[in-house]
């Protein structure tokens, strides 16, 4: 049922305003210009006259495999990095919830690789994986298996080289849920743990019956955030694996750049990121609807 307008809604209306329009400036108006172009044959550079397509973009990008190939990887990425970046954050967060001495640099630690640049993070990450037994990520293999592991080269196998962005994309960004984990799990009074206690409940009790329930929302908020950068992945793929070996690292995003900036197929990128766009907004809307905030 619509609430009733009262003499806050100005105000409301007018604070609301500078987000509303932000919105309207950075995500409406992009969509739409992209869902025009996707409709026309607009090629950057071209000197012949744009024509009209209809629904003929839509149906070529659909009917490719090396663009179905990008859509599956963004999807695995997402099933894998969402729940275990979530769980990971949360276990840290737990950790970093006890009076432990020098928390203050531990918390430090655990966020420091958010703050630096995904760019600068996959450069690094590129050094550790260097191919042969030199390379510190196969050195660390080989030491943890007694000389067991085979040296490889993970960013050109088609096998590891998604599994190797994954652990990079955990590593840099698990730092930003356990903060905000953190922050929900410091919220909790106090009063509810001492009175699960009174009623007997061990630690795991406490951890199912009041710890999870008073993280209802933040766990919520945590994991639609988390998908939506998930499947904005492109920054690693660019600089690690440039999207291969073959395509077995290619994302949506790295797909429709691709073809608008190095092949000027301006149109067929937009029609691309019109389907994701779309993709994400169902995703998410999903999530909303199967894990309601309480209030």
């Amino acid at each position: 049922m619509p609430r009733p307008l009262t003499d806050q809604t100005p105000a409301a209306w007018s604070m609301a305003a500078p987000a509303v329009a932000g919105l309207a400036l950075f995500v409406g108006l992009p969509f739409l210009v992209a869902f025009g172009l996707a409709f026309t044959s607009a090629r950057l550079g071209s000197p012949l006259p744009v024509e009209f397509l209809g629904w003929e973009q839509f149906r070529r990008i659909l009917a490719d495999p090396a663009f179905l190939r990008a859509l599956a990887n963004n999807g695995l990425f997402a099933m894998v990095v969402v729940p275990l970046q979530t769980v990971l954050a949360l276990g840290l967060a737990l950790l970093l919830n006890q009076p432990l001495r020098g928390l203050p640099l531990f918390r430090t630690l655990f966020f420091m690789p958010v703050v630096f640049p995904m760019s600068l993070v996959a450069v690094v990450w590129v050094l550790l994986y260097a191919p042969g037994g030199t390379g510190p990520v196969n050195a660390f293999l080989g030491w943890l298996s007694f000389g067991a592991w085979s040296p490889r080269d993970f960013l050109h196998d088609p096998a590891w080289a998604l599994p190797a962005i994954m652990l990079t994309s955990i590593w840099q960004g698990v730092g930003f849920q356990m903060v905000i984990l953190l922050a929900g799990l410091q919220a909790i009074p106090a009063e509810r743990y001492e009175a699960a206690a009174i009623d007997g409940a061990g630690g795991w009790g406490q951890f199912l019956h009041v710890t999870l329930p008073g993280l209802r929302n933040t766990l919520i908020f945590v994991v639609v955030v988390t998908s939506i950068l998930a499947f904005r992945l492109f920054d690693q793929v660019r600089i690690m694996t440039q999207g291969g070996p073959g395509e077995a690292s290619a994302t949506v995003i790295y797909a429709a750049v691709r073809a608008a900036f190095e092949r000027q197929q301006v149109a067929r990128g937009a029609a691309m990121t019109v389907v994701f766009f779309l993709i994400v907004l169902a995703v998410t809307l999903l999530q909303r609807r199967l894990l309601r905030q309480e209030r």
